[in-house]
């Protein structure tokens, strides 16, 4: 996949991640957010579920990189949250 596709799946996903979970990222984040779900998504669905991976800009990786970025979010929320009251 090239940087624009990985740009444009990086950006949809994770304004989708954004909308499920609620978001404060930015645009910058965001993009950044959905890049690396996107990556974390395809890592996790062809390694646990043998099904699919990140190939382009389509429905399947378009729904494999949200979810990847909703987890991604989630655990950077907890991560900063823990760090944001000394727990850490």
């Amino acid at each position: 996949m090239g940087i624009i596709s990985w740009i444009v799946l990086g950006a949809i996903a994770g304004f989708l991640a954004n909308m499920v979970v609620g978001g404060r990222e930015g645009l910058i984040g965001t993009i950044i957010l959905g890049i690396f779900g996107a990556v974390v998504g395809g890592y996790i669905a062809e390694s646990v579920f043998h099904k699919g991976d990140v190939t382009g800009v389509n429905i399947e990786s378009i729904v494999i990189a949200a979810l990847g970025a909703i987890l991604v979010l989630f655990v950077w929320r907890a991560l900063t949250r823990n760090r944001a009251s000394g727990s850490l």
